[in-house]
């Protein structure tokens, strides 16, 4: 095999297969891979680049899942547990309604305590607050518990969340779709039979979810490659994927600290190879709170059309040690976007596009 089989596969339309992407995974000439994957970017996006102004509400980090590479879920007995109040969320959707925010995403930890009735209430109060805001909230590892201690099906589960104003659903908790990377560092999550079978079920209802994959821990080339095999076939099944995220490992304060970071090399390759093996997913999105602004910019050219967006104040990864800001401006985010080529476009959670009046 070589790199040149592989760019007549993809000019000719052709899909690459498992044994591609081993290959680029080892590949070298970084640039060769993202000059293709600029390619087939440019190919269904254009100069587009997708921002959008929402806003991160981490309701409460209490959780008693304790997964190896994350610092953000605590035990209730935690110093640095915490659980906001009902006013304390409406206070931050209203000051995000003030930025002009089109979306609250919206997830936390699988709190003992709280049951789906709770979350009902709480995406009532957001509707009550800011009724036009798109809520894009919890995750299949989320929708999982809410079942399991509510003693109802998912089904009935997503039924009474979108009852309640939930909109779409976010695509984290995949972490990587392979049973050996989560006996390594996630055995009390759900797996990723289960993982799948949920956004199977989200599509099917109607709903739209992202996807998402974290690298540069434990797991191997066949790991991942599994893992975007997977979320292609779902995709090929329901079409209900909107974006593929891939998530840069930010280890500093987990339990994990002693692996290094991903450079922002891997960031980019992993950004690439997303573009050119998902080529049932409409966008590729690089999450700068996790890769840094830089590296984010940079992968608009190596396959990303989406920067995510405001986010206001994020504190997932920040609990992990990430150095990125909590929130940009959308200035930052269109003068990023316009310094490395790009056109940018306001969306809203679903991909319309978003026209706003001059001041």
């Amino acid at each position: 095999m070589t790199i040149q089989t592989i760019e007549k596969k993809i000019h000719g339309g052709e899909r690459l297969d498992q044994e591609d992407l081993s290959f680029l995974f080892e590949y070298p000439d970084l640039l060769a891979i993202g000059r293709l994957a600029n390619w087939l970017r440019e190919k269904k996006n254009g100069k587009k680049v997708y921002y959008n102004i929402n806003r991160h509400i981490n309701y409460s980090n209490v959780c008693y899942v304790a997964c190896k590479f994350c610092e953000f879920g605590q035990p209730k007995t935690s110093p640095k547990a915490y659980e906001l109040s009902v006013g304390e969320m409406e206070e931050a959707a209203r000051q995000a309604l003030q930025e002009g925010a089109t979306e609250f995403h919206i997830v936390g930890g699988l709190h003992p305590d709280l049951k789906l009735d709770y979350y009902e209430n709480l995406l009532r109060a957001f509707k009550r607050v800011a009724p036009m805001v798109h809520l894009k909230a919890f995750t299949a590892v989320e929708l999982d518990y809410f079942a399991k201690i509510s003693r109802v099906s998912v089904e009935e589960v997503i039924d009474r969340l979108a009852a309640a104003g939930l909109g779409s659903f976010p695509g984290g908790g995949a972490e990587v779709l392979t049973e050996r990377v989560r006996q390594l560092t996630h055995p009390n999550k759900i797996g990723p039979d289960r993982w799948l079978q949920i956004h199977r079920l989200i599509h099917q209802k109607g709903f739209r979810s992202n996807a998402t994959m974290l690298y540069g821990h434990v797991e191997t080339v066949a790991d991942k490659v599994e893992h975007l095999q997977k979320l292609r076939d779902l995709q090929d099944e329901t079409g209900g994927f909107q974006t593929f995220i891939p998530l840069s490992f930010v280890p500093e304060e987990t339990p994990m600290s002693h692996i290094p970071k991903p450079t922002a090399m891997e960031d980019l390759r992993h950004i690439a190879l997303s573009r050119l093996f998902l080529d049932n997913f409409d966008h590729i999105k690089a999450y700068w709170v996790m890769m840094g602004l830089g590296t984010a910019q940079l992968s608009l050219s190596f396959g990303a059309d989406d920067l995510d967006g405001t986010l206001m104040k994020e504190t997932i990864v920040h609990m992990a040690g990430t150095k990125a800001p909590e929130g940009v401006s959308v200035s930052t985010l269109i003068n990023l976007i316009k310094e490395a080529g790009f056109l940018p476009i306001e969306r809203d959670t679903l991909y319309n596009i978003v026209e706003r009046q001059a001041a």
